[in-house]
């Protein structure tokens, strides 16, 4: 199974706990602290480093068409939005990362407010994905992704107010990958 393929079969479950969730939980801002990956940089086949604020997210946001709909939907969904994080290496070698570095941030992610939406384990092709939302006084205001198999990994962090119904329009903008995000109508009868 593929590494999208995981993600495919772990979003509907993260609307669904979503739409349950309404606890109330004090947490930090949500921006995950990174380890220093650069070094990764030369020994990765491919690698994105992907640091907007809300300063850079702002003037990324103003090169976007608002006469596409696909760009005037990504601004929108981006308003309340503090912070993209991402971190995305390939290797032609198997555990070419520092695994620990990895499980780092996971342990970041049992602080107080963060919850996991999904857990994904295949031991058979040793990959694991993990999806973390923080909630505070009832709002999602971050979230966690962390993709991990034996020749690459990736950290999505996003930071600030996020609109869950509107998440899926930042699919493919700002470095966040695409994982087939589709908005559901809820559950069928």
């Amino acid at each position: 199974m593929t590494m999208n393929a995981l993600f495919r079969h772990s979003i509907p479950a993260i609307f669904a706990v979503l739409s349950l969730s309404a606890g109330v939980a004090s947490a930090a801002d949500g921006q995950l602290k990174l380890p220093n990956f650069d070094s990764l940089t030369d020994k990765a086949s491919e690698s994105v480093t992907i640091t907007l604020d809300s300063a850079l997210l702002g003037l990324a946001a103003r090169f976007l068409d608002p006469t596409k709909p696909e760009d005037a939907a990504a601004r929108e969904a981006i308003q309340g939005i503090k912070g993209i994080y991402v971190r995305s290496y390939k290797f032609d070698q198997d555990f070419a990362y520092p695994k620990s570095d990895v499980e780092m941030v996971r342990k970041q992610l049992i602080g107080p407010g963060w919850q996991r939406l999904v857990e994904v384990r295949s031991r058979k092709e040793q990959q694991n994905v993990d999806i973390y939302i923080l909630v505070e006084q009832e709002r999602a205001n971050g979230l966690a992704i962390i993709a991990s198999q034996p020749r690459e990994f990736t950290i999505v962090n996003i930071v600030g107010s996020i609109d869950m119904r509107k998440l899926h329009e930042l699919e493919g903008q700002f470095g966040i990958p695409k994982l087939e995000l589709e908005q559901k109508d809820g559950p069928k009868k």
